[in-house]
């Protein structure tokens, strides 16, 4: 785990560096959501959570932290990642890591993962396909994880997302949404259920904002 978060730090020095402070994008997002659901399985036993985070991006380079209030070993997650987008010839790319952290909780359940996705655009429809490999820290070795996914533009401004994925060796998941932006909220609407795993299916409702 500290060789994960010399990496990143380590990111995050390179970047600001070699970087001009006007050069430097900042953003930020804050949501609140009925229930906070990663790869099917709830964080937070079915309840509300709320989340934020911040990123910095310098051509392509990004760096960013991520929160949520969750409910099992801990009562917070905070999530530390950086990596690389792009686009080549309109196919999108992005290819980083993430540290997941429980700091209210021992460090024994800290885990990270390096990613790899790929996307194209079409005219109101786009497809997406990404690849999460489990890294070793401390006594946990996680599992990867592959999931692929859609979204088409429909009349009136609503969308519709899919993504269908397989954590390996704990359970297959998927998730439909529809979308709905308003000024400068995102609302969505999603089903999402992990297939393996009993009483797992749950209706989520999301408000957003990012600034």
């Amino acid at each position: 785990m500290k060789l994960i978060k010399l990496s990143l730090a380590a990111a995050l020095a390179v970047t600001v560096a070699h970087a001009e402070m006007s050069d430097v994008g900042v953003s930020a997002n804050m949501a609140l959501t009925s229930n906070y659901v990663w790869r099917g399985m709830t964080q937070t036993s079915n309840a509300p959570a709320i989340q934020g985070g911040v990123d910095l991006d310098y051509n392509g380079l990004y760096l960013g932290v991520w929160g949520s209030n969750i409910d099992f070993a801990s009562s917070l997650e905070l999530d530390v990642y950086a990596g690389y987008a792009g686009e080549i010839s309109g196919f999108g790319y992005d290819v980083g890591i993430c540290q997941y952290m429980y700091p209210n909780d021992t460090e024994a359940n800290n885990f990270a993962e390096a990613y790899l996705g790929l996307s194209y655009d079409f005219t109101g429809f786009g497809v997406g396909a990404k690849y999460y490999m489990g890294i070793e820290t401390n006594e946990i070795d996680p599992t990867d994880a592959w999931e692929v996914s859609a979204s088409a533009e429909l009349p009136a401004g609503f969308g519709v997302e899919a993504t269908y994925g397989d954590y390996d060796e704990v359970t297959p998941y998927y998730l439909v949404a529809l979308t709905k932006s308003y000024g400068k909220f995102d609302f969505s609407v999603a089903y999402t259920d992990a297939t393996d795993l009993d009483d797992s299916d749950n209706i989520v409702a999301t408000v957003g904002t990012s600034f």
